[in-house]
């Protein structure tokens, strides 16, 4: 007997949970979750979705801060959101400091490790990221892809939203 498929929304970090710093993001004190982040991860969650952080944090690569800040700032996320997050999935790497990896996105081997775990059925799942190299990732990793953008820009999602919230309400047809 096969255990059920599960449905699940792929996160990226910074610039959908948290707002992107220009250097990136490891001290609890810059970390700001814009407004609608949490009701949208609240709404996915009680729609049945498995929420999941993939994260690229070439930061650690380059010594500018560890692993243990990114668990820190995933931990602040958890309790601004009442624990909606399921799972964190980063690659520590960078190209130019530690050499190429599959883990990094546009690699989808982040995605395929929760899939696998998880027993996800893709073709009920999502990727939402702002970078191009995140609907790679989600591409490659055969599921649905929304880039979150401002509305004057061009995506290269399957759809474009403006905001989590806006990602959330695509997803779940206007539900919220």
């Amino acid at each position: 007997m096969s255990l059920p498929k599960t449905k699940c929304i792929f996160l990226d970090r910074d610039g959908v949970l948290n707002e992107d710093c220009p250097d990136y993001l490891y001290e609890l004190e810059k970390l700001v979750i814009p407004e609608g982040v949490v009701e949208a991860l609240q709404a996915l969650k009680k729609a049945g979705y498995l929420l999941v952080v993939i994260t690229n944090q070439a930061g650690i690569a380059k010594g500018l801060y560890t692993a243990d800040n990114v668990y820190a700032i995933h931990e602040a996320m958890q309790r601004a959101s009442g624990n909606a997050l399921d799972d964190l999935y980063f690659s520590p790497y960078h190209p130019n400091v530690s050499g190429v990896s599959l883990s990094r996105k546009p690699g989808s081997l982040m995605l395929e490790k929760a899939i696998a775990k998880y027993n996800i059925n893709v073709k009920q799942s999502w990727m939402i990221g702002d970078r191009d190299r995140d609907m790679e990732a989600g591409r490659n990793a055969g599921v649905r892809t929304i880039q979150i953008v401002p509305e004057t820009e061009t995506s290269t999602g399957d759809f474009a939203a403006a905001s989590l919230f806006e990602a959330a309400k695509i997803i779940l047809e206007g539900e919220i």
